[in-house]
């Protein structure tokens, strides 16, 4: 997940987007010192962002089963298979690591094919990955769970070439890790899970998993995927089909601000310099009855705007999914902001870069 540059405020300086370009087909992964990845199909690219040239260059693939290789290249295909890169994660080392539906690969220094390094047991991949400053590597399963069985987070300290279990959930606790997150001011993890009543936790834990506290916990209000660590605090959203969602400020004292009303639930969260963004899914219920997906933005933490907004496609969600905006993971220093817009109608499956503008 994202870190924010940013420093929480009330000032109320008014965002704009500019659009830059787009590029269908393309899925925003992760921002890195280097430039933006972005992946199409099972095919890594990365481009530098330097102005309104955007090259992007092969990095590395990954050999799927034919099957695969032939819905990756169909948009309906590849949305019902939930075909591609998943989630990114970078290391001092070099390495790549990547999910894709079951399995988390491994790209070495210097080598352009991703290797599988570790099978996904129970659902499909994990969300997104985290990476601590000593290079290991985080992530939580993510799988339906009806009878509430343990659940596990996975690291790896040799740059993703194994795997062991770090944390276990015991049964009944939660029902699946939604999100873990590195946070540099703090130096521990933050692990969102959910997704009922007390399973709803926002839990802070020591890089090694000596000290494992439950924050927050207990309601809709705590169910959230999408964190950003910034210097006053962490910066969430909730993922809640049956209650209003908002966006909360955690401060660094333990005190909760509620910053902002969402039109639906969220799952996605960023920075691009100092401003943060999130975006909304439709998954319409009888709380959350909005046909469109938003992206919503702050200047400062305080102020928030509708920035964007998309219709969902007349395609069936629970099989061609929800109408939703990707947003990378990943440190980005620019002013430039990527997502990725999928199942809306006029940009389904469309990578479009804007430059960040305050007033």
């Amino acid at each position: 997940m994202a870190t924010a540059l940013v420093r929480i405020h009330p000032r109320a300086a008014t965002l704009k987007l500019a659009p830059i370009a787009a590029f269908p087909g393309f899925r925003a992964l992760l921002w890195s010192d280097d430039g933006l990845y972005a992946s199409r199909g099972y095919s890594l690219y990365k481009t530098s962002v330097t102005g309104r040239d955007i090259n992007w260059k092969p990095v590395a693939h990954f050999s799927m089963p034919l099957l695969r290789s032939l819905t990756s290249r169909m948009r309906f295909t590849s949305r019902l298979f939930r075909d591609g890169f998943h989630a990114l994660a970078t290391l001092r080392s070099g390495h790549l690591i990547a999910a894709v539906p079951g399995a988390i690969l491994t790209l070495p220094p210097g080598e352009n094919a991703f290797l599988v390094s570790h099978r996904i047991a129970r659902g499909t991949r994990p969300l997104h990955i985290a990476v601590t400053p000593d290079d290991r590597i985080f992530f939580g399963e993510y799988f339906d769970n009806q009878e509430r069985s343990e659940v596990h987070i996975y690291t790896s300290s040799d740059c993703g070439r194994s795997w062991a279990i770090a944390y276990t959930f015991a049964p009944g606790e939660i029902r699946h890790v939604h999100n873990v997150i590195f946070d540099p001011w703090q130096g521990c993890l933050w692990i969102l899970t959910g997704d009922s009543g007390p399973e709803c936790r926002i839990i802070s834990a020591s890089c090694d998993f000596a000290r494992v506290e439950t924050i927050l916990a207990g309601s809709q209000q705590t169910r959230a995927a999408a964190l950003v660590p910034t210097r006053e605090g962490v910066v969430f959203s909730t993922d809640t089909p049956s209650q209003q969602n908002h966006i909360y400020l955690l401060d660094r004292s333990g005190n909760l601000e509620t910053l902002a009303e969402l039109s639906s639930s969220s799952i996605y969260g960023c920075a691009a310099g100092s401003s943060l963004f999130f975006s909304t899914m439709a998954e319409p219920s009888s709380t959350n009855t909005a046909e469109e997906v938003r992206l919503y933005g702050s200047a400062g933490g305080a102020h928030w705007e509708n920035l964007l907004q998309y219709k969902k496609d007349r395609w069936p969600m629970r099989l061609f999914q929800y109408g939703n905006i990707f947003l990378p993971d990943g440190l980005n220093r620019t002013s430039i902001l990527a997502l990725t817009t999928c199942a809306v109608s006029g940009a389904d499956l469309v990578t479009s870069l804007w430059t960040v503008q305050t007033e």
